[in-house]
């Protein structure tokens, strides 16, 4: 049995956990109460936490339950993702480029939003979380090839829909 500090090994999952979390439920608001529930279950749990193979795989699988669990609930009355993420268009040097970046960032925000609840998991976990295809398949609860497969049919859809958006009217 190992012996784990919330405070080093827990705490500093809070902004992974959040950004899964924030992926789920598109609602910063919501994204942070199941950070702070999932925080909450894991102190619960402090004294046994030295059992588990992996903490921060036992943490995201409890934020991904609680934001499904959470979205089921709302029965999809949640928000799209604020326009935090679309900063990045700023970089952009002129009001066309930066309008056009910031479509684009909207549009495949959506495409995202619109995927399989599995799919968009594994994309996010291995594409935004730089997770392992073992570690995400540990988080789903299914095998390495279902997570490369829900990888694979992700990305190849999210690049159909771009190609159609970008052949549109042409």
């Amino acid at each position: 049995m190992r012996n784990i500090s919330f405070r080093n090994d827990v705490l500093p999952l809070k902004d992974i956990l959040y950004r899964l979390a924030l992926r789920i439920t598109t609602n910063p608001e919501e994204a942070k109460d199941i950070v702070q529930d999932t925080l909450i279950k894991l102190w619960n749990r402090r004294e046994s936490l030295g059992e588990i193979e992996s903490i921060e795989g036992f943490s995201l699988t409890i934020c991904r339950n609680m934001a499904l669990d959470r979205v089921r609930l709302l029965k999809g009355k949640s928000n799209p993702l604020d326009s935090g993420y679309a900063e990045k268009a700023d970089n952009a040097s002129d009001p066309l480029e930066k309008a056009t970046l910031k479509d684009r960032i909207s549009i495949v925000r959506q495409l995202l939003d619109s995927l399989p609840e599995k799919q968009k998991s594994c994309m996010q976990l291995r594409d935004f979380e730089g997770k392992s295809y073992k570690e995400i398949a540990a988080v789903m609860g299914i095998s390495e090839e279902q997570v490369k497969i829900n990888i694979f049919r992700a990305r190849q859809t999210v690049k159909k829909k771009i190609k159609e958006y970008d052949s549109y009217g042409l």
